[in-house]
């Protein structure tokens, strides 16, 4: 099924551009075909009824390319799925009652200490004492576990409690979606999140430009605060660093109380080791503990990839677990983190949902404003971000020479110079497109 799926997705690029393929479809499994029904599970409800309502004529007519004949097309939602095959639905909101995520299973140090005292507070007196609540800090460092936790203790105090989350990306294409479904959609999608008891909105900082979304989110943040309900973001900076962040916004976030989450000191490091090991039932000598904690020193999340790997290598190899298979373990942790390069189509994508243009649109010849300044600011920045040359970077953009590109960089270097809102624009999507990483 995986490999028919893909299949589908291949013809599906004829019609749709990589963008929409990226955003709307990455959430949808390929389940069975039952006589000439095709059977797909999209966990994201939102997407399920976007694709149902846009897209559905073209698996359709991509599935009637492949087998010369006619499908229905159904797709399941979790219950429906789970119905299908007996399993048990797995949900966002499954994260808010799982043990995983939870205040215990956090492990505290000085790096920390301070947003994982507000979360537990936030926790146990929702909108009492710091609302909103922003936890600020590089990718990678538990600030979703927070905010999990957070939810999981409200969830178990109050079990009828509205649960809202979102990341700062999806609300933009939530939006927009809404808006060109009409107006019902709009409301809909108000409803959902100006009738949370808790909102948790992961990544903030994408909202920062997107008018109409900073727009909507700013009329949702006063009903929610005014009403007395909680919210709780997180983000990759403070507000006064997010600089496409609209004032009226700014202001509001630093209403409550920011708190930073900072890299693990080597105690932290070493106690975050420990408990993923325990949790994974893996016995780690001492010694071995110490040398990763000593190695693996950027975020949370390579520390736990590492003892992932370790597992893996025990497990499928039969590797003991000595100094030779924790080196293979960390040595792709540490390449990963110290040489991090972004694809061409990553930095492309991005820019693409920043100016709210297809990708064919920035790779191609149009000359209208908004294409030609994101088509230049993405040379700028594959060329800055990776190791591409002048001519293969011309290749991305409709096999443009050397010598525009080389024209493009320059007009970008030229205007970040003469003008301090274009140069903190650019600064922001590189941050952005970093963040993703």
């Amino acid at each position: 099924m995986a490999d028919v799926w893909e299949n589908v997705l291949t013809q599906l690029r004829r019609d749709l551009s990589e963008t929409t393929i990226a955003t709307w479809f990455d959430e949808l499994e390929a389940v069975d075909i039952r006589g000439n029904t095709f059977i797909l599970h999209c966990s994201n409800d939102f997407k399920k009824g976007y694709i149902e309502s846009l897209f559905m004529k073209n698996i359709k007519a991509s599935l009637h390319d492949i087998f010369s004949t006619d499908f229905e097309v159904r797709i399941l939602d979790d219950l429906a799925y789970a119905e299908f095959n007996g399993a048990a639905p797995h949900k966002q909101s499954d994260r808010f009652t799982s043990d995983e995520f939870t205040f215990e299973t956090f492990v505290v140090g000085p790096s920390n200490k301070l947003a994982y005292a507000a979360s537990v507070s936030v926790a146990e007196h929702p909108a009492q004492n710091y609302n909103p609540l922003l936890i600020y800090g590089d990718s990678g460092l538990g600030k979703t576990h927070l905010i999990y936790a957070i939810a999981n203790v409200i969830r178990r105090n109050d079990p009828a409690a509205k649960i809202a989350y979102v990341k700062g990306d999806d609300l933009t294409n939530e939006l927009v979606a809404a808006i060109q479904a009409g107006p019902s959609k709009t409301a809909e999608m108000r409803e959902k999140y100006r009738q949370a008891d808790l909102l948790l909105v992961d990544d903030v900082q994408f909202i920062a430009g997107r008018k109409q979304t900073q727009e909507e989110f700013f009329h949702t943040f006063n009903n929610l605060y005014e009403s007395g309900r909680q919210i709780v973001l997180t983000s990759d900076r403070p507000p006064s660093e997010m600089t496409q962040l609209e004032d009226r916004l700014r202001t509001r976030f630093e209403w409550g109380l920011l708190v930073d989450v900072a890299p693990p000191d080597f105690e932290t490091r070493l106690a975050i080791i420990k408990n993923k090991a325990a949790l994974l039932g893996m016995e780690l000598p001492d010694k071995i503990s110490a040398y990763i904690a000593e190695n693996v020193t950027a975020n949370v999340r390579q520390i736990e990839g590492t003892i992932n790997k370790i597992m893996a290598l025990k497990d499928l190899l039969g590797s003991d677990t000595d100094e030779e298979t924790v080196t293979r373990a960390i040595q792709d942790m540490i390449k990963r983190s110290n040489e991090y390069i972004p694809t061409p189509e990553a930095i492309l994508e991005y820019i693409s949902k920043y100016y709210g243009l297809e990708e064919s649109v920035i790779r191609g010849q149009q000359r209208i404003r908004d294409a030609v300044t994101a088509r230049q600011i993405a040379m700028y920045l594959i060329r800055s971000m990776t190791n591409l040359s002048l001519d293969d970077i011309g290749k991305q953009f409709d096999n443009r020479d050397h010598s525009t590109v080389l024209y493009s960089i320059k007009q970008v270097e030229t205007k970040m110079k003469k003008n301090s809102s274009f140069a903190e624009t650019v600064k922001e999507i590189k941050t952005n497109i970093n963040s993703k990483r």
